[in-house]
């Protein structure tokens, strides 16, 4: 159990608010959704594997059986690996849903080997930063039309350690050696700018009552890390898990500054900031770069499939699907490596 951990001292309820959280059926983001689930909100667990969740979803509903005022759980499936399954969920959450409250960009992949996503992308990039764009603007007309909103990103402090900005003519390491955690740290450097522009865009549409978050959970004893052998040097995890211990977060210390910036109430009145530790921090000079969360948008914007015409900040766009191109478009304007 980790020593450095702060608790999320909120006690607000979220009766008749709907969550989603993707990657919820272990670790931070299972602690997240029991946390929603205990006060009261209606959660959507969006995870890879369906069955996953629907056992995470059981075991959740067993360990409250005694709490009173409990919500609902539901599971949906979503690979953010696959721009078809991104579209399939939201497509699927917005014609069942009537509200979208809060939206926890949770699902990550950490120093994994070289690999690409369905549709040719780096995987790290692919998952933890464009399935997340995608999948969040596909759904933020109808979080708009249920302000008070919030979405939160989870991030981490290893976007420090990128060697220098975002590399703009490689974001697929395709020209580039490939390095497994040089390709994480770019991707949740990504999540922060993301956040940043996402801030600033919903500000110039005068949209209110949407609010933005990125976090750093801290360093959490999960599955997470597998790879760090190859990563690093073999017996780097043994030595984490073991003697390392007094460093690691337990999943539900890793998930407090995610619950703290989803239901806190001064958070609420905060937007496009980032945390850890349920504070405000300040995270890396890079991560500041406006003219990057800027580029980063319109490059994620063109690799994803979105249509030019497509307008995220219209609240009297319904069905957002009306407007958004075939995947297949990325593979013309960028080339993949089979």
């Amino acid at each position: 159990m980790g020593l450095f951990n702060v608790t999320c001292s909120s006690d607000a309820r979220l009766d008749g608010k709907t969550a989603i959280i993707t990657g919820s059926n272990s670790g931070i983001g299972k602690c997240t959704a029991q946390d929603f689930y205990k006060r009261g909100a209606r959660v959507i667990m969006a995870c890879r594997c369906l069955s996953k969740a629907e056992e995470a979803k059981e075991d959740i509903k067993k360990s409250c059986k005694s709490v009173e005022k409990i919500g609902e759980i539901v599971t949906v499936e979503l690979d953010l690996a696959s721009i078809k399954s991104i579209r399939k969920c939201a497509e699927k959450i917005l014609a069942n849903e009537e509200e979208i409250n809060l939206l926890i960009n949770n699902a990550g992949i950490m120093f994994c080997p070289e690999g690409r996503t369905e549709d040719g992308f780096e995987m790290q990039f692919g998952t933890n930063h464009l399935g997340h764009f995608l999948f969040t603007l596909l759904l933020l007309p109808k979080i708009v039309r249920s302000a008070p909103a919030r979405i939160v990103n989870i991030s981490s402090c290893g976007h420090h350690l990128l060697w220098g900005p975002l590399a703009f003519d490689d974001l697929n390491w395709e020209k580039r050696r490939y390095n497994e955690k040089q390709a994480y740290y770019q991707s949740k450097l990504c999540n922060i700018l993301f956040t940043k522009e996402l801030t600033r865009r919903l500000a110039d549409a005068q949209i209110s009552g949407v609010t933005t978050y990125s976090l750093h959970p801290g360093m959490i004893n999960t599955d997470l890390l597998r790879h760090f052998d190859s990563a690093f040097f073999s017996g780097v995890q043994w030595i984490v898990r073991n003697i390392g211990t007094i460093f690691l977060k337990t999943p539900w210390q890793g998930a407090q500054t995610t619950i703290h910036c989803a239901v806190n109430e001064k958070a609420g009145k905060e937007s496009g900031l980032y945390y850890a530790e349920c504070a405000i921090k300040n995270p890396s000079a890079k991560a500041n770069r406006i003219e990057d969360a800027k580029l980063l948008w319109e490059t994620s914007w063109e690799m994803v499939g979105l249509a030019h015409d497509y307008n995220p900040f219209d609240l009297h766009d319904s069905n957002p699907f009306n407007s958004i191109e075939s995947s297949t478009t990325t593979s013309v304007a960028f080339s993949f490596r089979d």
